[in-house]
């Protein structure tokens, strides 16, 4: 299995830290999907952006429907996360 390098909660500072708090805040628990980009916590600042721009944002579709449409696209790609 890869190995990539993270940042642990415990040692997160500024940026990350404000990321860290708010995966906590959403889901009890800071998932890997955030700490896999916490060396860069610009890009993971963007990536929240625009995933709550997606998920959450004005549009036709409802949220039930935007996660649904995320996790039959990961099943078609072979994304087990």
């Amino acid at each position: 299995m890869a190995y990539i390098r993270q940042v642990e909660p415990q040692d997160a500072q500024g940026l990350l830290k404000t990321q860290y708090e708010a995966g906590l805040k959403r889901a009890g628990k800071v998932f890997n999907i955030l700490r896999i980009q916490s060396l860069t916590p610009d890009a993971l600042d963007a990536t929240m952006d625009f995933y709550t721009r997606v998920m959450l944002g004005k549009g036709p579709l409802r949220r039930w429907v935007r996660e649904l449409l995320a996790t039959v696209v990961s099943k078609a790609n072979g994304c087990v996360y």
